[in-house]
């Protein structure tokens, strides 16, 4: 029986009101059997004050809040096991007052069905448009099914802090994070519909061909998304599952509910989603203090939205570095939503940089093969929350490394001497790499003399670059090397991506001796010559000799460059001072000259023009030792014929005794 990984991942509910649900990777997706087993994630968040109950750092590592089931509502029901929402806690923060945590469970399902499977209950805390005890109802369609392409499917996954603090009277553009493992899929985010006070969330929409529609998404209203509740005036970009909005001065100290659903079609054309995963969270209204206006942000090491393949059982080492806005500001903390088993660090400062470092530590484990999120926000001494800050490990899976590039049958074209009209580089990867997902990831052309950039395509979009297999190349255009120079090459983390889930990311490369090569400068030589003072007695001069060094500059073919040198040695009878002199000849070209179209010799080159000379010789070769052959073969049989025919020896005898015959006595 193959096994499938599906994630059903619900937030915060008790008093608080963060729920997602997502359906994660499959482990294996290849059908086989009238079943597949199915691994179901989920992931709430609680009030941290709510009770006993939802404090995490007081509990044994189990949250049993409400007791309510994880159910299923809709379609094919039967079967359906009762598994419990208690989940073990992974985070939790008293300031903003929540606590987090997860649980793994296995069922198994009949492929070819679907059903609509959710937590449903109540007592939301007060929101700004509702005012507390209102029903939470976050769906799932699970499908069964196998898909066009002969796979099972595999919904898409989001990852979020339970609440996101958000400044009044500033306009807000806030992406949620989605993706999937199944390449080429289309993922469309939208406002979750329904809306009720009570009664069971499956009878609420009327029939329909689509059973995600027979159920209420998102539970009591001021949850649930309209024109003037939810959040007032907020427009949603469901391409990019993109939230543009304003909160209101008035509005300060309030909480507004987000309820979306990511929903994955297998063509642009389709219309029917196979997978519709909620998520649900929060954002908080917050002034901005008068100390200081700029919020802290995240700055590294990996970017946002990061996508990092890591083995099973491999540890994991990475930094959250945050800067604060302002001088006076310090980060005194990090909110976050982690996997489980994942350990934090205490904040360390760097006064110099004015940074605060976290390193977070885990050891994935096979349960949690497939994509794990971890989101983080810095919270300053003035209370104010940098936006949030995710990244995806992609568990069970490696990132794709650039080969470090070496002369002979390197892995990067060029490498050390080139020609100032060199406009074609390229390098390889360790497995299949595509463009990266986001935006703003570069590769940088830097001059070494100056350590500055002159160069940079964006490998996000950039038509400069391109991406064959293993292979990226990069064509340079409208830009003419300086002679004698010295450049250096760097690329930005994700500079290649992975073709797994969402694209495991290549490690920044910052080393300016990982990548390098220099300009011939066509007009300067050198000879070297070795002299000695005047000799005080006889004299013994030898004739020049010519001698061949190896220049340490290698062209991008990897034939080393020599440098003939005439050497004269001087030697006398008595100890004389030896001196050595360079002189250095530099003819001077018009720098506004154009350089000169020169071929440059592969060995492929040689290699071709050789080939039909080579096989020339080869066929004279060939024929002139088999006519030797036929020669030798012609003598030797000769000999034997002389030596053994009976005809022959017999009359050797005969000659032989009619010899004796005649000799005297």
């Amino acid at each position: 029986m193959k096994q499938n990984f599906c994630v059903l991942q619900t937030p915060n509910g008790l008093k608080l009101g963060n729920r997602i649900m997502k359906l994660k990777r499959a482990l294996n997706t290849t059908p086989s059997g009238p079943t597949a087993q199915f691994l179901i994630y989920q992931r709430y968040s609680w009030r941290k004050s709510a009770n006993a109950a939802t404090n995490c750092p007081t509990l044994a590592g189990l949250m049993a809040v409400t007791g309510s089931p994880l159910a299923c509502w809709y379609g094919t029901c039967s079967g359906w096991p009762a598994i419990t929402t208690d989940i073990y806690c992974t985070d939790y923060d008293a300031v903003i007052d929540y606590s987090s945590g997860e649980r793994y469970d296995t069922v198994t399902l009949t492929l070819g069905t679907s059903r609509s499977v959710g937590f449903y209950n109540f007592a939301w805390l007060a929101l700004a448009f509702n005012y507390g005890q209102g029903y939470w109802s976050v769906m799932n369609l699970l499908y069964a099914y196998v898909r066009p392409d002969g796979k099972i499917n595999t919904s898409p996954v989001t990852t979020t802090l339970p609440v996101i603090y958000k400044t009044v009277s500033v306009q807000h553009v806030h992406v949620v994070q989605m993706a999937d493992a199944d390449a080429g899929d289309v993922l469309v985010c939208r406002w979750a519909t329904g809306g009720i006070s009570a009664g069971n969330p499956a009878t609420v929409s009327a029939a329909s061909s689509n059973p995600v529609q027979y159920i209420d998404e998102c539970g009591s209203a001021g949850v649930c998304q309209t024109p003037t509740q939810a959040i007032p005036g907020a427009v949603l970009f469901g391409s990019n599952c993109t939230i543009v909005f304003t909160l209101a001065a008035s509005e300060t100290g309030q909480y507004f509910a987000v309820a979306l659903q990511i929903e994955d079609f297998y063509s642009s054309s389709a219309t029917t989603p196979m997978s519709s995963v909620p998520i649900q969270f929060l954002f908080y209204a917050v002034a901005a203090p008068g100390s200081c206006s700029v919020r802290p942000v995240i700055i590294g090491l990996r970017p946002n939205r990061a996508c990092i393949g890591q083995p099973i059982n491999s540890t994991v080492s990475e930094s959250v570095v945050a800067q604060p806005g302002c001088i006076t500001a310090g980060i005194i903390r990090f909110t976050t939503s982690s996997p489980t088993g994942l350990t934090m660090s205490a904040i360390t400062h760097d006064s110099t940089a004015n940074t605060y470092t976290m390193i977070l530590s885990w050891v994935p484990t096979a349960q949690q093969t497939g994509p794990q999120g971890f989101c983080a926000a810095a919270i300053d001494t003035l209370n104010q929350q940098s936006d949030q800050w995710c990244i995806t490990f992609v568990v069970g899976v490696d990132s794709p490394d650039l080969n470090r590039p070496v002369i002979v049958q390197g892995s990067a074209s060029p490498l050390g001497t080139v020609f100032a009209n060199q406009s074609l580089f390229s390098i390889q990867a360790s497995k299949t790499v595509n463009r990266p997902s986001l935006n703003g990831t570069n590769i940088y052309f830097n001059d070494a003399a100056t350590n500055s950039t002159v160069i940079q395509y964006d490998a996000g979009w950039s038509p400069n670059i391109l991406y064959s297999g293993n292979t990226i190349t990069i064509l340079v255009t409208n830009y003419i090397w300086t002679y004698g120079h010295t450049y250096y090459i760097t690329m930005d983390e994700g500079f290649s991506s992975g073709t797994e889930f969402c694209g495991p990311e290549s490690i920044k490369i910052t080393d300016p001796f990982f990548w390098r090569f220099n300009i011939w400068d066509p007009g300067l030589s050198s000879t070297t010559s070795t002299t000695t003072a005047a000799p005080t007695t006889h004299t013994v001069t030898s004739r020049p000799v010519s001698t061949s060094t190896v220049n340490t500059l290698l062209t991008t073919t990897g034939i080393q460059v020599t440098t003939t040198i005439m050497i004269a040695t001087t030697t006398t009878t008595t100890a004389s001072t030896v001196t050595t002199s360079t002189t250095t000849t530099t003819t001077t070209s018009p720098t506004t000259s154009t350089p000169t179209e020169i071929s440059v010799f592969t060995p492929k080159d040689f290699e071709d023009i050789c080939r039909n000379p080579v096989a020339v010789f080869n066929a004279i070769g060939h024929l002139a030792m088999l006519l030797v052959h036929i020669i030798s073969m012609f003598a030797f049989y000769t000999y034997l014929a002389k030596t053994f025919n009976p005809n022959i020896t017999a009359q050797r005898v005969r000659y032989e005794q009619r010899l004796r015959r005649l000799a005297p006595g």
